[in-house]
């Protein structure tokens, strides 16, 4: 891994600080990545190598974009790495493509604790006052009702149900849901 330069901002909210990567970060993100409970909601963990390479390809990403991407979460009062939320472009080849997407993925421990949330908001906060874009989606495995609580306390609105393209006919988890959230709708909400 090369050391990441200085390419972008970081966000705080009142328990987290969303920073860039570093080396450090690998071997937690491995654990999490590894994490039955963490991951029943994707179609496998993550061995260290791909989890390796996913943490390269977020950071190849950010220094590419700049301005936004997938934060490490690190929890402020223990300095702990509690995994990633921010944005992305998806390669995925998505009916609703080109969009920018918010995601998150926590460690076991600190779910239930509001922090999807409460980092999300200062995502789309970013994403609309700062850099200004025009809507941000989300989606998930349909059963996957604890993100898409997520979705819908961070104001966004529910559009529909997809078959994830990358994911085979008949697949437990191929059957998603899509939420969407504009400028306008957030600025509505902000004030």
């Amino acid at each position: 891994m090369n050391e990441p330069e200085e390419y972008m901002l970081t966000l705080d909210t009142p328990r987290l600080h969303l920073r860039p990567w570093t080396p450090e970060d690998y071997a937690p993100f491995r654990a999490l990545n590894a994490d039955p409970q963490v991951m029943r909601f994707f179609p496998a963990c993550l061995s260290a190598a791909e989890s390796d390479a996913m943490a390269d390809e977020i950071i190849r990403r950010f220094e590419r974009q700049k301005v936004f991407g997938l934060w490490v979460a690190e929890e402020k009062s223990s300095g702990e790495f509690t995994g990633f939320v921010g944005l992305n472009i998806p390669s995925a080849p998505f009916d609703f493509s080109p969009c920018t997407e918010i995601g998150w993925r926590l460690a076991k421990r600190f779910h239930g604790k509001g922090y999807a949330t409460e980092a999300a908001n200062a995502v789309l906060h970013h994403a609309f006052m700062t850099l200004n874009m025009p809507e941000i989606v989300a989606f998930t495995a349909k059963v996957n009702l604890p993100s898409e609580r997520v979705m819908v306390k961070a104001g966004m609105q529910y559009q529909r149900e997809f078959l994830h393209p990358s994911l085979e006919q008949g697949h437990p988890l191929q059957t998603h849901v899509l939420y969407k959230i504009t400028q306008a709708d957030y600025r509505a909400r902000q004030s």
